[in-house]
């Protein structure tokens, strides 16, 4: 493709472009600050690419996800977390002895340092799953230093272990019960769910339906490509910051509700509206009125034009799990009816706001017994091997430099402080 031009104050400037594998095209503007003295601004970065990635792709006009090429369709279908981790962080899927080897480090790294239990004990017992995720995870820098590239893999393999230990000891702390330590008989999925349910008094056989259902969720999480978090991550390990101070800046930033904390909106939203009398037709209305603040949560999507292609999954999957269990959930109803109507509605049909996957991941989670404020979490445990693979990428990228955005100042001009009694 020829470069493209740009017209500015009488001078034409010429960029090159690229093209990216499927077709689309990005216009490098690195030289135009240099050539001509402005800069291009695009608040919150909604058409600007940060990088030249190789892990994810998204259509989201077509409602497409892919993995490193295969379609995400397939992968909920067909793999197990532990090999899309393997798939998105070393851009293959893993032979039969590589998973063997893999899964068997997994299990190997779950263990915490016993000295970071203590760690727990400083946590007020109110404190948000999110927070001590964090907080832990830029800890075990401190027991693993990365002196060396030579022990980055053993890094990966210790955070993509432990993560899930972090995250039931914070809910146990939650919920004042002893910690439960990992099973080596276990799955990374069936690991994590007896940590969380199991409990001294009586043991605990993880279900079949939940495990399945908590590999769909944790697949379908995996990657998003340069979502806020994701972006995160990558911004503060261009600084050359170690593999877990720039995991735990991803997730305080898939912390925020406007990010990873949408599903936790919709179930909140959810209970709101029954609490109402499950008038949901008045909410609908609320949510079309422009004076009115109400928004109908886990609707539409910043990238995805057409239907989330992750939604679908869920969909079928919370509709497997509740008639499985024999599940009445008054808050699923609900939350048919609101699909139906934006399914139907002129107004969101025009606007394109389908349910997206935030819509039913609250759905399994509470089908399974994951509270409310671990939701983020379990996001958190999903997206866990796209952050690694975005930091690793560009780690191993020659070309990569610190981020540096620019800005456009619209503070005040030059002046001076006024003359001052002298004190």
């Amino acid at each position: 493709m020829s470069d493209a031009k740009i017209l500015l104050g009488g001078n034409e400037y010429e960029l090159p472009t690229i093209t990216g594998s499927e077709g689309e095209v990005g216009i490098e503007i690195r030289s135009l600050r240099k050539v001509s003295g402005a800069v291009t601004l695009d608040e919150g970065y909604g058409n600007t690419g940060s990088c030249k990635s190789a892990i994810t792709f998204i259509d989201g006009e077509q409602g497409i996800l892919r993995y490193r090429g295969y379609p995400i369709e397939e992968v909920a279908e067909q793999c197990t977390f532990v090999e899309v981790c393997y798939l998105l962080i070393y851009g293959m899927l893993p032979s039969a002895d590589e998973l063997a080897s893999f899964s068997e480090s997994l299990t190997r790294h779950t263990l915490l340092h016993e000295d970071m239990k203590k760690f727990f004990e400083g946590y007020s017992p109110s404190a948000h799953p999110m927070a001590i995720l964090s907080s832990m995870v830029a800890s075990l820098s401190t027991y693993y230093p990365e002196s060396t590239d030579a022990n980055l893999d053993l890094n990966i393999l210790r955070l993509l272990a432990k993560a899930k230990t972090i995250a039931a000891f914070s809910y146990k702390k939650s919920i004042g019960q002893p910690f439960i330590y990992p099973r080596n008989d276990l799955t990374y999925t069936q690991n994590f769910l007896h940590m969380m349910f199991a409990n001294p008094a009586e043991p605990y056989e993880v279900p079949e339906v939940f495990d399945h259902a908590l590999r769909l969720l944790l697949i379908l999480h995996a990657d998003h490509e340069q979502n806020c978090s994701t972006s995160t991550v990558r911004m503060v390990g261009s600084s050359e910051a170690d593999l877990f101070a720039s995991i735990s800046a991803g997730i305080n930033a898939l912390s925020g509700p406007l990010h990873g904390g949408a599903n936790q909106k919709v179930m909140e939203m959810l209970r709101r509206i029954r609490a109402d009398g499950s008038n949901y037709k008045k909410y609908v209305e609320m949510a079309k009125d422009k004076d009115s603040d109400f928004r109908l949560m886990g609707f539409g999507h910043r990238v995805y034009k057409n239907f989330d292609p992750r939604a679908r999954i869920l969909k079928a999957a919370a509709n497997r799990v509740l008639e499985e269990l024999h599940l009445d959930d008054s808050l699923l109803d609900i939350a048919r009816a609101l699909e139906e109507v934006a399914l139907q509605d002129e107004y969101f049909v025009e606007r394109k706001l389908y349910p997206n996957v935030d819509f039913y991941s609250g759905f399994l989670y509470r089908a399974m017994g994951i509270p409310t404020d671990m939701f983020t979490v379990m996001f958190a445990l999903g997206r866990l091997p796209g952050w690694i693979a975005h930091w690793k990428e560009m780690r191993e990228d020659p070309k990569a430099r610190i981020h540096r955005p620019r800005q456009i100042y619209i503070g005040e001009a030059a002046r001076s402080i006024p003359p001052r009694d002298k004190r």
